[in-house]
């Protein structure tokens, strides 16, 4: 028996297809564009932190009045599609302008609120310091009393009498 080797019939441009089959009649280039277009590959990497959009006073007040000044319909959405904004943003910008001046459209500063130092927490420190330190030498004087006692006591001492007297 002879075995034959069959040949694979490749045509023009199906190595780029990639295992990819086509449909009769459509030309492989056809293929090749998406195909580049597939493997380019978006970075997967979150960011670590997203950032926080920070408004000025001033761009506030600008995009206020742009929303005021749109009539037709649509017009409020495109601009606020091209600055990226949501309609909730204009609400709540709304509010602060009718709230008070300027100032009330500045961004606060977020988190914790930093208390104001006491000016006696130095001292009530100083004094914290030497309490301890007090207590640590009282510590040690009933330490040296206890000793005495015992010292005392084994020697049949009575701590009321002379040496002499005995």
């Amino acid at each position: 028996m002879e075995k034959r080797h069959m040949e694979s019939v490749t045509e023009p441009g199906s190595e780029e297809m990639g295992g990819i089959r086509r449909a009769t009649g459509i030309s492989s280039q056809s293929f090749a564009t998406p195909l580049r277009e597939l493997r380019t590959v978006i970075d997967p990497e979150v960011p670590e932190k997203a950032i926080r959009r920070k408004f000025t006073a001033a761009y506030k007040l600008r995009i206020l009045k742009e929303a005021d000044a749109c009539k037709e319909s649509g017009q409020c959405g495109a601009l606020l599609r091209r600055e990226g904004l949501y309609s909730s943003h204009l609400t709540s910008w709304r509010r602060q302008r009718e709230q008070g001046t300027l100032e009330a459209l500045c961004p606060r500063k977020r988190g914790p609120k930093v208390a104001p130092a006491n000016p006696l927490k130095k001292r009530v420190e100083a004094l914290e310091k030497e309490t301890q330190h007090l207590r640590h030498q009282l510590k040690q004087a009933e330490i040296i009393i206890e000793v005495q006692k015992k010292i005392s006591e084994m020697l049949h001492l009575s701590p009321g009498k002379n040496e002499e007297e005995i």
